[in-house]
C-alpha cells in the first residue's frame, strides 16, 4: 500500500475560556501541510482566542513541509497576538519537532505516551 489515499482531517473545538483545540489526524506533508495553517488563520479569523493549542496526537507523519506549515501557522497567531502551541504530539511529531530544535518555540510539550507507561525524562 502506498501513501496515496491518506488523508488528513482537521478537527477544532473551543476548550475552556477562549482557547482554540486545532486536532489534526493522519500525515501532514507536501499534499495538505497548508491546510494546517488555514485551519489556524480560520480560527483567528472567527474570534480572538487566547491561545490555540496543536493537538498533534493522531499525526502519524509529518515531513519538512509540515514542520514548516506549523512554523508558518505559529508566526500568524503571534501577529495576532495569539500563543500557539503543540500539545500531545505523537512520539513521530515529537522526535520531528525535537530533531529540528522547534520544541521550545512549540512550548516543549511531553510525547503522547500512546498507552504505553514509559517516562520521556528518560531520554537523552
Amino acid at each position: 500500500m502506498e501513501g496515496i489515499g491518506v488523508t488528513l482531517s482537521i478537527m477544532t473545538s473551543t476548550l475552556a475560556g477562549d482557547v482554540v483545540e486545532v486536532s489534526p489526524s493522519g500525515e501532514i506533508d507536501v499534499e495538505n501541510a497548508y491546510e494546517i495553517r488555514e485551519a489556524v488563520a480560520a480560527q483567528l479569523a472567527a474570534g480572538h482566542p487566547s491561545r490555540i493549542e496543536l493537538n498533534l496526537e493522531n499525526v502519524t507523519f509529518i515531513d519538512s513541509v509540515g514542520i514548516s506549515a506549523l512554523v508558518a501557522a505559529f508566526q500568524l497567531a503571534a501577529v495576532s497576538d495569539v500563543k500557539l502551541i503543540v500539545t500531545r504530539p505523537s512520539r513521530f511529531a515529537h522526535r520531528q519537532l525535537w530533531v529540528t530544535g522547534l520544541l521550545g518555540l512549540f512550548g516543549n510539550p511531553e510525547p503522547f505516551a500512546d498507552g504505553t507507561a514509559q517516562p520521556a525524562a528518560a531520554q537523552s
